[in-house]
């Protein structure tokens, strides 16, 4: 079931070649055959191996699934020269001593990577190049090109999905400028989406990120734009412009408050035609001797039923429950409230969430959803977790379970 991906390399080479350009010609010198020996062979290693056993119980007619897989990721960062490195990185995820009865969603099912009838694990057995570009670095200016990974603010628009085995890299030019020490500016051009399934459901696009973030005393202020288009011939676009502030302030010995609000507005169009929706998150929180607990209230928005507010480049996993039940908002909107308890126990991190759901538009009951977790590092290197995910269906929707275990290496 291995398959060795070769994700449009032309398209990552170009992206490349575009960083050197922005970076500016380098002179003859600096294309002397011993300075760049030196600094391809000064650079580091790397490794991040994760082995995790899932099981998925749904009160439907798909069997349970049951995956035991490991994801391998090893790369190599080389050393500097005249502001230039460059990072390489594969990954490989399998399945391990068979445990591989689960199945897969879209075109990877279809090509038969996994048993059908099953409920579905989102990892599918890959071999793949993660990682490959070229960075240019000088003073405040950070350049790169070629496949990467690209994460903004809290990854609610912009995410590397890693909870999943094939984690969302990007073929795309990046840069980042910081204009003062607390004021920075992040452009990125994206030209494939390499998702999480695989090679089998990438997709070619022609997308525009911009990101301003101002850091003060009291919190971090953020305004973007992104303009998303998948490039398959059609007229179409999800463009979304939002302003984001979070942060934190002691307000007396021990106790900490937490606060983010956020607002966007979002055009999807079409064929001619455009939607618009938007989003809305209120969210609180106190730190008090170590623990930390939240109160949140987050909208996505409806057109009058037909669409709902959408973040094709998140990483979805971290809200809206752990259990995926949400990963495409509903045509009539979605509300999330929730609350949540976190804190330290045993040297590791433990937390428990709670979330209601609803729809924006329309009186529907979405379900509910218990979410807890637990997990610890070991030594420099090691770690352990698990996990625990409860969804109950309201006026529609499936009861699932989900249970997570997991040890983890890097080096």
């Amino acid at each position: 079931m291995t398959k060795v991906v070769q994700k449009n390399a032309r398209n990552t080479l170009g992206l490349a070649i575009a960083t050197i350009i922005a970076g500016g010609a380098l002179s003859s010198q600096a294309f002397a055959s011993d300075s760049i020996a030196e600094a391809l062979s000064s650079g580091t290693a790397y490794g991040d191996f994760r082995l995790r056993y899932e099981h998925v119980e749904q009160d439907n007619t798909a069997e349970n699934a049951k995956a035991l897989t490991l994801r391998s990721r090893l790369g190599y960062n080389t050393g500097s020269y005249e502001g230039f490195s460059a990072t390489v990185e594969f990954e490989d995820s399998r399945v391990v001593s068979g445990q591989d009865r689960f199945e897969l969603p879209g075109p990877a099912r279809d090509a038969g990577y996994i048993v059908k009838g099953r409920s579905v694990v989102a990892d599918p057995e890959t071999t793949e190049l993660d990682q490959a570009f070229i960075k240019y670095a000088a003073g405040d200016l950070t350049v790169k090109g070629g496949r990467q990974v690209l994460t903004l603010d809290n990854h609610r628009f912009v995410g590397h999905v890693g909870w999943r085995q094939d984690r969302q890299t990007f073929d795309a030019l990046s840069i980042n400028y910081k204009l003062s020490k607390d004021l920075e500016a992040t452009y990125a051009y994206i030209g494939q989406r390499n998702r999480i399934f695989a090679e089998l459901s990438d997709i070619d696009s022609k997308d525009h990120l911009l990101n301003v973030a101002y850091n003060s005393s009291v919190g971090k202020l953020s305004a973007y734009s992104y303009l998303l288009e998948v490039d398959n011939g059609t007229n179409n676009g999800l463009d979304t412009f939002g302003l984001r502030f979070s942060g934190g302030k002691d307000i007396d010995e021990g106790i900490k408050a937490l606060y983010t609000a956020e607002y966007a507005y979002q055009e999807a169009k079409s064929s001619g035609s455009t939607l618009e929706t938007e989003y809305m998150l209120l969210e609180a929180g106190l730190v008090v001797s170590g623990i930390t607990a939240k109160l949140g209230y987050e909208v996505l928005g409806s057109d009058d039923g037909a669409v709902g507010f959408a973040t094709p480049l998140a990483t979805l996993h971290k809200f809206n429950g752990w259990a995926d039940v949400f990963l495409n908002t509903p045509a009539d909107g979605l509300t999330d409230m929730y609350a949540s308890v976190s804190g330290k126990l045993a040297g590791g991190k433990w937390m428990v969430a709670y979330h209601d759901f609803d729809a924006d538009d329309g009186s529907a009951d979405y379900g509910d959803e218990l979410d807890i977790s637990f997990a610890k590092g070991f030594g420099k290197h090691y770690s352990a977790g698990v996990k625990y995910a409860a969804y109950s269906a309201g006026d529609s929707g499936v009861d699932t379970d989900k249970v997570w275990l997991w040890l983890g290496a890097k080096f």
